[in-house]
């Protein structure tokens, strides 16, 4: 929102201008100031209360007589005033009042309270470490020391921890920016594209919208947690570009949701790919594994494909699309995009952009030759890496493939090498999030992997908890240290062997842990902004801007986790 420079010529009062014209100027005749059409089109023009006041009335008079539909329209406009003119007003405002349910307006109250008072994902992770270092001294950790085996991951000092993990997850971070760029680059392709178009269609209003976009983001993070990511980002983004009406921030939450759910129970959940597999699976948990189902893995089969598993995903697939819907806030008071002050950008390109190459040499970019021979080795080499994986094809998954597979789709959707090369340009912003924080959270990770401090908190919880109490307080568990130590894969490393070591003592089913290790995991991402980034990035929202939703929906998933996991364990039988 831009103001209007004073003017000198006041008999004609400031007007809400549409492409530099005011409405009903044609049909009336309108004089404007000439410092008012040598500015550039803005979208509304403010002075003082009482000049609003004088030129509203002076408006109606200019106005009266081009009809009843003119009319109307400039009542619509004298209410955008009045709700665009002072946004935080209007923020407070959301929170009492209006025909929401009471859980929408839990949602806007919880909202507005996180964008006031949280700070954003970099704040986060720099408070995070501070938490985690003070809770490491309470524990009676030590602040300072150095095993002297350069290769042990036990028995350092909190601030030498920090240091060792800090560099820790540099391979995930590389794989999860390439990730980001990658799955960026598919779902602008122009067949993508299209989809995308076609799915942000169906909505017909902003409620249903938001329902809607919960509903994808789920399904499509069940398949694949990164690229449900950003292809339902940028199918928010556009969907808001069809809806004017819908809630971004609302849209942007649910967007986001399948990270939040049924990622970790789907096909590339990590803790259950690597149970399943021998060579992905640590040793000393193989070993724990093996004492007694005999073999030191766990399938897919016991894990993530269990009837119990299957029937908790659908539950809470249908309480998530359920709080969807009773969470979405009315049009009148929705924060749009627009309000918000977003620039959704131009629409996506279903077409390919038409380019000319200017020299000979640039023909190996503009020649989808080389790109359909480098897509046939890597389909002709995925072919083979799962032929020869041990056990299910399934367990050969890992982001490293998952890499590979968005870079090939990527390559053959764009055809030619230069439409994919623009493509990575202008996803590469969304990963820089990635790239600050990924290594600070290393450095949590570290200081609760590398210290007896994990091991302190899994101890008090084991003591405190019996066959039919454990599976909860594992869920809780779980879901406190993702707070800290958001890396499914990374963190079960450290969980794993007192999580499954405990589950053998308590005669509780090795597989159902993993499930449970899983649904909790998941939920600690609605708590914090971690694995927000990408989908952040892509639609140009701060990370208070949609956690009063994900924190409304963490109250009623939270507990629905906790009961399936305890009532579910008892039709299982041990290991």
């Amino acid at each position: 929102m831009r103001t209007a420079r004073p003017c000198a010529d006041r008999t004609h009062a400031p007007v809400i201008l549409h492409g530099g014209l005011p409405h009903g100027a044609a049909s009336t005749g309108m004089r404007l100031p000439h410092c008012l059409l040598r500015s550039p089109p803005i979208s509304i023009l403010r002075t003082s209360p009482c000049d609003d006041r004088a030129a509203t009335e002076r408006s109606r008079t200019q106005l009266k007589g081009t009809g009843e539909g003119t009319r109307s329209r400039a009542n619509s406009k004298e209410q955008e005033i009045r709700m665009t003119t002072n946004p935080s007003k209007t923020s407070e405002a959301e929170v009492s009042g209006g025909g929401e349910t009471w859980l929408a307006r839990l949602a806007l109250r919880f909202t507005h309270f996180s964008e006031k008072w949280l700070p954003d994902a970099l704040g986060f992770v720099l408070i995070g470490t501070f938490v985690v270092l003070a809770l490491g001294l309470v524990s009676g950790e030590s602040l300072l020391g150095t095993p002297s085996d350069p290769e042990a991951t036990s028995g350092f000092g909190l601030v030498d921890a920090w240091g060792k993990g800090f560099w820790s997850l540099i391979e995930f971070t590389l794989q999860m920016a390439i990730i980001v760029i990658a799955g960026y680059a598919v779902a602008v392709s122009p067949p993508v594209a299209r989809l995308i178009a076609w799915l942000a269609a169906l909505p017909r209003t902003p409620r249903g919208a938001i329902t809607f976009t919960a509903a994808v983001a789920m399904t499509t993070a069940y398949v694949n947690w990164a690229f449900s990511l950003v292809f339902t980002a940028i199918l928010a983004k556009e969907i808001a570009r069809r809806l004017p009406g819908v809630d971004y921030r609302a849209i942007g939450a649910m967007a986001f949701l399948g990270l939040g759910t049924v990622w970790a129970q789907g096909l590339s959940g990590s803790a259950a790919l690597q149970v399943a597999s021998a060579v992905s699976s640590p040793a000393a948990v193989q070993k724990i594994i093996a004492e007694e189902r005999g073999s030191g893995v766990i399938p897919l089969t016991d894990t993530i494909f269990l009837w119990q598993g299957i029937v908790a995903t659908v539950v809470v697939f249908a309480v998530a699309v359920t709080m969807a819907w009773f969470l979405a806030p009315s049009p009148e008071r929705a924060m749009t995009a627009e309000r918000l002050g977003i620039d959704l950008g131009p629409p996506l390109r279903t077409k390919s952009p038409s380019s000319r190459r200017s020299r000979p040499g640039e023909w190996v970019e503009f020649s989808p030759t080389l790109t359909i021979a480098l897509f046939v080795l890597g389909v002709w080499y995925l072919a083979r890496h799962f032929a020869h994986a041990e056990g299910n094809p399934l367990n050969a998954l890992d982001l490293n493939t998952v890499n590979l597979i968005l870079i090939l789709l990527a390559l053959i959707l764009h055809w030619r090498p230069v439409h994919l090369a623009r493509a990575f340009r202008e996803g590469t912003p969304a990963a820089s999030g990635v790239l600050l924080q990924f290594p600070l959270y290393g450095g949590i990770f570290g200081m609760i992997a590398f210290t007896g401090l994990h091991q302190t908190i899994a101890d008090w919880l084991v003591s405190v908890s019996n066959e039919h109490l454990y599976p909860a307080l594992i869920g809780i568990y779980s879901c406190v240290l993702g707070v800290f130590v958001p890396s499914g894969g990374g963190k079960w490393v450290i969980e794993a062997p007192y999580v499954l070591g405990a589950a053998n003592e308590l005669h509780v089913n090795q597989g159902w842990m993993v499930v449970v290790y899983d649904l909790g995991e998941a939920s600690a991402n609605l708590l914090q902004p971690f694995w927000m980034l990408p989908t952040l990035a892509i639609l140009g929202l701060k990370a208070r801007d949609i956690m009063g939703y994900t924190f409304a929906m963490f109250l009623a998933l939270f507990p629905t986790v906790l009961v399936l996991v305890t009532l579910l364990a008892q039709t299982l039988a041990f290991p």
